[in-house]
């Protein structure tokens, strides 16, 4: 680590003990007193605390362990007056700034993150607890007079739902929906209200976003009439933003959970035939090799060898394309592909040829983010396994999707479960199937 990187995170940490009026005794009372509220060990002497604190914040720092970061973590979650302020901008934001400056991995910052996250929603906090006390107030007097709403209001909404977007996979489901659920109904107010018509575009890109990422959220709790609505909501929106990979990647996602809820795929075939027409039209080359990769799992689905090769290649070819300028950003890389290849081969193909791209994609798919999509990808995984005639590695792989399905509390990974389940009856009076469905009992209570 650069020592101009490590001086400007101790720098970070003094510049915020300050701000908050705090000595060095002040800054080791008060986190001996959050180990005492949070039921921690006991800390050592406020002394020996507070030549801690020093050495952090000193010319050649040091790195405060793992114990003292989450201390420091819900002391800078509230502001001076008790309320918790997550967002950017905030003094928390900074704090994990100044972690990362501080030479600690980013793997490790993003689970501080997460571990605050859980208790504002523990403790009933939502949508403002994303945002700096500033913003908080402009939202507020935006939706007092929508007149009066701004570029930073609709920044405000659109970092809000990116970072529940970003917890995916580290949350469970109910919690995300609970941090979301302001924002869409914000989105909804303002866009019925006189707004300033510059300010319109990028509130209804704000409001695209909410209510897709809503229902996909609904859907996963089970909620499936709120979740159609919301589609209805997000893909009317979209319609209206001229943006047409926006449009096809509600549709998209309203393609996914329509496969996986319903019998049969007519419904998700339209769907995903759509997503295809809108992104040919527009500028992403990622959304589209997106929706090819979708066309080309429906064909496979339904038994199209030919049909569902074309589409792959048109996904292939998109991939291989230069990204960046794309306006999707990083959302659809060769590891998600791999994934779609694999369920192509699974079904009109060689399993054994299935296993090894869903171990490819598995492998890939690594970032907290992606955790969903990896627990589906390991079970169609297994699948390919049963296939092969290897029942039992199987099962030893569909215990890892428990867990991970467990880990959100997600509909898509269970139900993927369940159906590689079935396919091991055959094997029903085998210990490792009893195993099996010991563990599912346990776990998911099916």
């Amino acid at each position: 680590m650069d020592g101009r990187a490590t001086g400007a995170g101790a720098a970070a940490l003094k510049r915020l003990r300050r701000r908050r009026g705090l000595s060095l005794a002040d800054m080791a009372r008060a986190l001996t007193q959050y180990a005492e509220d949070l039921r921690h060990p006991r800390l050592p002497a406020v002394a020996s605390v507070q030549r801690s604190v020093a050495r952090w914040e000193s010319a050649a720092p040091t790195m405060p362990d793992e114990r003292y970061q989450l201390l420091m973590a819900h002391l800078y979650a509230r502001t001076p007056s008790g309320d918790l302020a997550l967002g950017s901008g905030t003094d928390f934001a900074e704090y994990l700034d100044a972690l990362g400056q501080l030479g600690e991995r980013e793997g490790h910052i993003t689970e501080l993150r997460t571990t605050l996250l859980r208790a504002a929603t523990d403790a009933g906090g939502g949508m403002l607890a994303l945002m700096s006390p500033g913003a908080q107030a402009g939202l507020a007097n935006a939706l007092v007079d929508p007149s009066r709403a701004d570029d930073a209001t609709a920044d405000t909404l659109s970092s809000v739902v990116a970072d529940v977007n970003a917890q995916v996979g580290s949350l469970p489901f109910v919690r995300l929906q609970l941090m979301l659920a302001p924002a869409v109904e914000t989105c909804r107010r303002l866009l019925a209200g006189p707004l300033p018509e510059p300010i319109v575009p990028a509130l209804r890109k704000a409001a695209v976003a909410a209510s897709a990422l809503a229902a996909r959220i609904a859907f996963e709790i089970r909620d499936d009439a709120a979740s159609r609505a919301l589609y209805s909501e997000a893909t009317r929106e979209a319609a209206l933003l001229g943006q047409p990979w926006r449009q096809a990647n509600v549709y998209m996602s309203h393609a996914l959970v329509t496969l996986y809820s319903a019998q049969g795929i007519d419904n998700a075939r339209l769907l995903v035939n759509q997503a295809v027409r809108t992104a040919r039209t527009g500028d992403s080359a990622l959304v589209r090799a997106r929706a090819h990769a979708l066309q080309a799992e429906i064909a496979a689905r339904a038994g199209e060898e030919r049909a569902s090769q074309a589409a792959l290649g048109l996904s292939w070819y998109d991939i291989e394309s230069d990204h960046s300028d794309d306006p999707a950003g990083r959302s659809f890389s060769s590891g998600h592909l791999r994934g779609f290849e694999g369920v192509c081969e699974l079904y009109v193909g060689n399993p054994s040829t299935a296993h090894d791209r869903f171990a490819r994609s598995a492998a890939a798919l690594t970032a907290p983010r992606e955790q969903v999509q990896r627990a589906i990808v390991t079970t169609d995984q297994a699948l390919a396994r049963i296939r092969m005639d290897d029942p039992q590695a199987a099962a030893e792989l569909l215990h890892e999707c428990i867990t991970a399905a467990t880990s959100t509390g997600g509909r898509v990974p269970s139900i993927r479960l369940r159906r590689a389940r079935h396919e091991l009856r055959p094997w029903r009076r085998e210990d490792f199937v009893a195993d099996l469905d010991d563990h599912l009992m346990d776990i998911l209570g099916t």
